[in-house]
């Protein structure tokens, strides 16, 4: 038996990547899925088509945009909050407007997207929030501002865990490392810089990210929360 069906699942950012494969793991799991996308319509209405699943244009750096569209999906089973960007280069001269913009998209969105779908979430809900290995580890220069906003999650996820658990809602973070995206694809210009650092020499797949999202949404993960799941193939180990 499916056990998603009648489920409802909100995941923020789901149009490329590893918020893709979490769309349609769950909606082949038999979960109602909507999710958002910035602007990346062609990706979305693709992912859409393939999958049944709703697609709606929200940018997750409008944190009253984000509060709002939550509210009005109603009651959710699971929120998987995938949407995030990277800066990359010397804290001394990079744009504090992109740094700004980083933070508001990796840490504000997060926490009012989790904080609002809490306040309509049935008891024994999931919260599920896509960090990165680089939340544990820096593994080169320039990464602090990004590095900074992946530990916040962290943060987030044992607080509200904490706040969370008398209704039996959990709060856990998955921390991707290297991953097979468009964004950072295997055979890429980065590639021989990240798989220096890992243990299993090569990129984690999307699928593996969306496999471990379904698992800690089910039931058999309800006695896991405010933990932090490391998929970096050793990067951090």
């Amino acid at each position: 038996m499916n056990s998603f069906s009648g489920k409802k699942v909100l995941v923020i950012g789901g149009s490329r990547g590893i918020g893709a494969a979490i769309v349609r793991r769950f909606t082949s799991a038999g979960a109602t899925v909507v999710f958002t996308y910035s602007a990346s319509q062609e990706a979305a209405d693709a992912v859409a088509k393939q999958t049944g699943a709703r697609a709606a244009r929200v940018d997750s750096a409008d944190r009253d945009a984000v509060i709002e569209f939550v509210a009005s999906c109603g009651p959710l089973d699971v929120l998987v909050v995938n949407a995030g960007v990277v800066v990359f280069g010397d804290p001394a001269t990079i744009a504090t407007d992109a740094v700004d913009r980083l933070f508001t998209v990796n840490i504000h969105s997060p926490y009012f997207a989790a904080v609002e779908a809490s306040k309509r979430m049935p008891d024994y809900g999931r919260i599920l929030i896509i960090g990165s290995a680089n939340g544990d580890t820096v593994p080169f220069v320039g990464l602090t501002a990004y590095a900074m906003s992946k530990s916040a999650v962290q943060g987030l996820a044992r607080g509200l865990a904490r706040d969370l658990g008398p209704r039996g809602i959990t709060v856990n973070v998955i921390q991707p490392g290297p991953t097979d995206t468009d964004m950072n694809p295997a055979g890429g210009p980065m590639e021989q810089m990240m798989l220096a650092g890992l243990s299993i020499k090569r990129y984690g797949k999307a699928e593996e990210i969306a496999a471990m999202a379904l698992f800690l949404a089910g039931p058999e993960a309800g006695y896991v929360t405010g933990s932090i799941q490391s998929m970096d193939g050793g990067m951090s180990g």
